[in-house]
């Protein structure tokens, strides 16, 4: 992906934090601004309402992109995602069009922006390093073969550890190889706007949003996925929502129990949001508290699209 091939505007924040309906009203008004999605699950055909995927009638009115790419057994990945946003950008800019970036998913949003080279997997490597029950060990084993990457991340983070030994053993080429890191944030086109919601109003934001899917049907979505003949992939079964109703579905746990454990668990992951944004420099934040609020950031947003636009 072209370092300089860039949404012009990028809206970010946690999810329920109305970056969706915001960004799908202000490029309403302008018929020259796209949507590229930056959503890891939006990818997957037929998980619709639990992704918060535009509906048919908004994608009848905008261009929206990155959206319904694979079926829900198949993988997806950064890369790949890397790929598949360079030539929706290159199509973009051919039409004279301004894209607008919207989404919740971090790493993407930094794939997309930063232009992140984006090593491969190598599972067996992989499985290899997951035998290993202890996690200081293994962050022993990385700061022998890769000091830099080992110094990067805490002993105790064992996603990460996991990741920088599959790449440097399987690879043969040291993870921090691939980059300076995430902790570096470089200069970019890109004009970064995030949304910010107070805790409380976020919270109650997040449980509403998951009431109002349970009540469009998302519990009948996900008896649809769940009875495809290809069955649904280990990386789409953890999107926050389906894979708490697949374990009332499968394991018998209470519904009421698998919805509000999905809306304690999606409150948490807004909280993780929350603090990988607030790390990039990069962001201008707008302070929301009303749908009031909600609304007048939509014109602000015009505006910097109107700005923006070629």
């Amino acid at each position: 992906m072209s370092a300089g091939r860039v949404p012009a505007v990028v809206l970010v924040g946690p999810t329920a934090s109305g970056k969706s309906s915001l960004a799908h009203a202000a490029a309403r008004q302008h018929g020259g601004v796209e949507i590229v999605t930056i959503d890891s699950m939006q990818v997957y055909r037929g998980m619709d309402l639990g992704t918060a995927k535009p509906t048919t009638a908004e994608q009848s009115v905008v261009a929206y992109h990155l959206i319904d790419l694979i079926e829900p057994h198949e993988t997806y990945t950064v890369s790949r995602f890397q790929d598949d946003a360079a030539v929706a950008l290159d199509a973009i800019a051919d039409r004279g069009h301004v894209a607008l970036g919207v989404g919740g998913t971090a790493l993407y949003l930094r794939a997309l922006v930063d232009a992140l080279d984006i090593p491969g997997q190598f599972p067996e490597a992989r499985a290899a390093i997951e035998a290993e029950p202890d996690t200081e060990a293994l962050h022993r084993q990385l700061a022998a073969l890769d000091p830099t990457a080992a110094a990067r991340m805490e002993p105790s983070n064992r996603r990460r550890i996991v990741r920088a030994l599959e790449v440097t053993i399987g690879s043969g080429r040291p993870f921090s190889d691939y980059g300076p890191g995430l902790e570096h944030h470089a200069e970019t086109p890109a004009r970064l706007i995030g949304l910010r919601w107070p805790r409380d109003l976020l919270d109650r934001r997040i449980a509403d949003r998951y009431a109002a899917m349970m009540d469009a049907g998302l519990l009948a979505e996900v008896e649809r996925l769940l009875a495809t003949a290809s069955g649904v992939s280990a990386t789409a079964r953890q999107a926050l929502g389906y894979r708490e109703l697949l374990s009332h579905l499968e394991d018998g746990v209470p519904l009421d129990e698998a919805v509000a454990t999905a809306v304690r668990r999606t409150r948490r992951f807004a909280r993780r949001q929350e603090r990988w944004f607030r790390r990039d420099p990069r962001i201008e934040w707008w302070d929301l508290a009303t749908d009031e609020d909600l609304d007048a950031a939509a014109h602000r947003l015009q505006s910097v699209l109107a700005g923006d636009r070629p």
